[in-house]
């Protein structure tokens, strides 16, 4: 790897668990911009750490438990400050995903001529959006709005002062870290910025329904840590989408199924996917009414199943159980997408 071309004080942490090929590709990307590179292994058993010594990266084991990629990055950071006190800037990147070499001067400078700003984030894609359906939703959510926003993703580029001062990201959440760190970063008065820029390339990797309600469940679960996490914030994050996710899994339904109790009409029971219909109406025309559109519809209240039973495994299971892994055996461990 060579010194870092644009700015010496960037370093780069990179997060993964059996990631295999992905993990080479991304260390491949980030070897033109910089030799700052540690890797953070959540118990790989594909080779992965041999493959980042290789690489030149400095290699550390995320130790404790809940395993979480929050973990990673927080021990990943760590040690980047050890090897490399006069890092700046540190670069969060997941091992599955690919660094646009423009990106990083860009961003770096960005920052250099913002001093209130503590993050710098860009268009994250994904690598194969047109394998599966999943992935070109993914890669829809990916495209979000630019300027002065409430949260990055897991690739941002961050001032290392205004990440210290918080203290690095919830190291026990399942999902969601991101926003809740954007979240007390913005209460101490830092600013955190999306810019019109090719970041990162993602894989995703979700070709079935099974992994797709997996990544629900999972987002579920992150609502509600963060939620509980931000017990006295001023702006708690999460507790819409909980609401959301109850009313159409369990709070409707139920109603519908005790009126028709109550009355003796079974037909009113056909409310429940009459009224599914008109809200998955109402997603796909508010989205331009495409076939697109009407099967984004379709997925995004079925995933309403998914991450209320995430919520609920969160409040009445131990805590310690998240198995959440919707990639295949050979891809687990990332950022929930």
């Amino acid at each position: 790897m060579t010194e870092t071309l644009s700015n010496p004080g960037v370093g780069f942490v990179v997060i993964g668990r059996n990631e295999g090929e992905r993990l080479r590709q991304c260390l491949q990307s980030i070897a033109p911009i910089t030799n700052r590179v540690v890797y953070a292994d959540s118990g790989s058993a594909d080779g992965s750490v041999a493959l980042a010594r290789e690489a030149g990266a400095v290699t550390v084991i995320a130790e404790g438990s809940p395993m979480t990629a929050a973990r990673g990055r927080n021990t990943g950071f760590q040690a980047l400050r050890q090897q490399f006190p006069d890092c700046a800037y540190v670069h969060f990147i997941d091992g599955d995903c690919v660094v646009e070499r423009e990106w990083v001067a860009m961003a770096a400078r960005f920052l250099d001529e913002n001093p209130k700003a503590a993050v710098a984030c860009g268009r994250r894609f994904e690598a194969h959006p047109d394998a599966s359906f999943y992935n070109r939703i993914i890669d829809d959510e990916w495209d979000t709005p630019v300027g002065l926003v409430q949260s990055c993703g897991g690739d941002a580029l961050m001032r290392v002062a205004a990440f210290e001062q918080v203290g690095g990201f919830r190291s026990g959440l399942i999902a969601g870290e991101e926003p809740d760190l954007c979240a007390r970063l913005r209460e101490v008065g830092w600013e955190i910025w999306r810019l019109d820029a090719r970041m990162t390339r993602h894989d995703a990797a979700i070709h079935n329904l099974s992994q797709w309600m997996q990544r629900a469940a999972r987002s579920g679960y992150g609502y509600a840590q963060v939620w509980t996490a931000g017990r006295g914030a001023a702006n708690r994050l999460y507790g819409r989408e909980m609401v959301s996710a109850f009313l159409w899994a369990a709070i409707i339904p139920a109603i519908v199924i005790l009126c028709a109790f109550l009355v003796g009409k079974p037909f009113l029971l056909l409310a429940i996917p009459a009224l599914y219909a008109l809200q998955i109406a109402r997603i796909a025309l508010r989205k331009g009414g495409s076939a697109y559109a009407w099967k984004y519809a379709a997925l995004m209240m079925f995933a309403k199943l998914g991450e209320a039973k995430g919520v609920l495994k969160y409040f009445l299971t131990s805590k310690g159980d998240l198995s959440f892994d919707y990639k295949s055996s050979q891809t687990i461990g990332r950022s929930p997408a």
